[in-house]
């Protein structure tokens, strides 16, 4: 197993929770690593998630296809970044995402049984997921409320200063239908938005 593939993981549970080299070790031994290439699927509609995953590297988009043909992207997943269905991992449900990859990407997968007995047996792994649904659910919350009462250049701007090289990696399309506004507005908006700067 390649050791660099647990850098990033790593650094980001150092940053919110004390653990022991043993507990690191051990914790390894549960993640199944995993690259995926550029245009694969990591999870397609109707299947259940059987894994929550950690980006080490790279970047995938979660989203929904409407009835219509329409792609509703719900999440961008960056390096540092866990992406899955939770509803569907935790419920063995069948998931109504697809989670694709933008770039080729390194990722760390775990299965619900290796994240139960990781939980078990070390505490601290208990304390960094609750932070990380904490925060997930806040981000959720302001997301929703900002669909509803905030402007398409208002939701772009906040995208642009919370992930300033988005752009450079997204197809505009993407960028669109993450802040809910048709490529044409989104076209718009970045001239005036241009023209004014």
């Amino acid at each position: 197993m390649d050791s660099n593939m647990f850098e990033f993981l790593e650094k980001k549970l150092k940053e919110n929770i004390h653990i022991s080299r043993e507990e690191f070790e051990f914790a390894k031994t549960m993640f199944i690593p995993k690259k995926l290439r550029k245009k694969r699927f990591l999870l397609q509609d109707g299947d259940p998630c059987i894994y929550t995953t950690f980006v080490e590297k790279g970047l995938l988009r979660s989203f929904r296809v409407d009835d219509k043909g329409n792609e509703h992207i719900l999440q961008f997943g960056m390096q540092g970044w866990w992406v899955a269905d939770l509803y569907s991992f935790l419920t063995g449900e069948p998931s109504e995402y697809n989670i694709e990859a933008l770039e080729d990407s390194e990722l760390l997968l775990i299965t619900k049984s290796s994240w139960d007995q990781l939980l078990n047996e070390v505490p601290a792994f208990e304390r960094y997921f609750r932070v990380l649904i904490q925060n997930n659910l806040i981000a959720t919350q302001r997301r929703l409320m900002g669909t509803m009462t905030t402007t398409a250049e208002e939701r772009y701007n906040s995208l642009i200063r919370d992930f300033p090289d988005i752009t450079q990696r997204v197809p505009q399309h993407m960028i669109a239908s993450y802040i809910g506004v048709t490529r044409e507005t989104l076209s718009r908006l970045r001239s005036q938005l241009a023209a004014g700067s």
